[in-house]
């Protein structure tokens, strides 16, 4: 099986991007597949790359890629997590997508629709620039038709009292793009945001705490990646700072579904990241978001209908990808055997 590996600027790690057309479509034969391709990554110095997307032509009529994202799990090549997705691998996955004919070649202006089968997300991705091995993105996260912001809040509620250490915090639990437990600056027991962008290992200890507790509370597995966590706080000026904890450690800037997740909590009247607005004294329409690896702009349709709040659409600009290139990985040859001998009977 050939093997196509990308990398979003400001993510993690790149993105192993496969053919799904060509691996097994049960749960459990394609963890086994998968974990032999990381096993083969490993022992070829890829041990890094801790994030996976499977792709194929969609058979919906509205979208033209069909996309699941595999979380790896570091230290165990067959520790996965399939639970929510990644927009910077999305965009991966279209780049290596057009590479190999299963979408046409991308140019500025042209639109992808993306069916996310983890969580049902609908996404359109938006081609802003096509230069010698780069492209830049500008991505829609769409809820056709409005969604309550009321359904984003995984507890019901704007802010949730965790039990940490002993310790009550309060957080505000939130599902767009990818679930995520908020915390204010004082849930991480931090002044502001040049503390938060410190090298401070008691932070990042105190947050992989709060995410496990936000994990426990939701009946989650501890093991897993998900909710993510991050803290949000006032930067003046209408920003706000935030800082996430990704797999294994800090978050470079903001994952694509975090300042996703984020510009809807911002419209959620009462959420960490609604008063962290408001302290910034940010006024609507655009937030800028700054974090340790640069600021990132986001924008949240939310409006009023019957009195009830409803989010339309979020999006999240100035996103780059480089392609770094494809490779045979020998381990999974053998998944596409299958697939040459019909080629050759045809061709007889």
């Amino acid at each position: 099986m050939i093997g196509h590996l990308a990398y979003a600027v400001g993510s993690p790690c790149p993105t192993l991007v496969l053919d799904a057309r060509h691996l097994p479509r049960q749960r459990e034969p394609l963890l086994a597949a998968l974990t032999e391709a990381r096993r083969w990554l490993a022992a070829a110095g890829g041990e890094h790359v801790l994030k996976i997307a499977l792709i194929e032509p969609s058979a919906h009529p509205l979208f033209d890629l069909d996309y699941r994202f595999v979380q790896a799990l570091p230290g165990d090549p067959a520790g996965f997590d399939l639970r929510g997705s990644c927009g910077h691998s999305v965009l991966c996955a279209i780049t290596a997508a057009a590479e190999t004919g299963v979408l046409p070649r991308l140019g500025p202006g042209m639109r992808v629709r993306v069916n996310v089968l983890n969580n049902g997300d609908c996404l359109a991705c938006e081609v802003e620039e096509v230069s010698r091995g780069t492209t830049g993105f500008t991505m829609h996260f769409l809820h056709a038709p409005p969604k309550p912001v009321s359904r984003l809040l995984l507890t019901g509620r704007p802010t949730t009292a965790l039990d940490v250490d002993g310790e009550r915090v309060e957080v505000s639990l939130v599902s767009a793009g990818n679930p995520y437990v908020f915390v204010s600056a004082s849930g991480a027991r931090i002044s502001g945001a040049e503390e938060l962008f410190g090298d401070d290992p008691a932070l990042f200890d105190r947050l992989v705490r709060i995410r496990g507790a936000a994990a426990a509370h939701l009946g989650w597995p501890a093991e897993g990646v998900f909710p993510k966590v991050a803290v949000t706080v006032p930067a003046g000026g209408g920003r706000i700072a935030a800082r996430a904890v990704s797999v294994p450690t800090w978050h470079p800037t903001l994952a694509l579904t975090g300042a996703a997740c984020l510009g809807a909590a911002i419209g959620i009247p009462g959420t960490v990241p609604w008063l962290a607005a408001r302290e910034a004294r940010y006024d609507g329409g655009a937030i800028h978001v700054d974090t340790p690896g640069g600021s990132v702009e986001v924008l949240a349709a939310v409006h009023v209908r019957d009195r009830e709040r409803e989010i339309a659409w979020i999006t999240v600009g100035n996103r780059r990808v480089v392609l770094h290139g494809s490779f045979l990985i020998e381990s999974l040859a053998h998944f596409q055997f299958k697939e040459t001998v019909e080629c050759l009977s045809v061709s007889a």
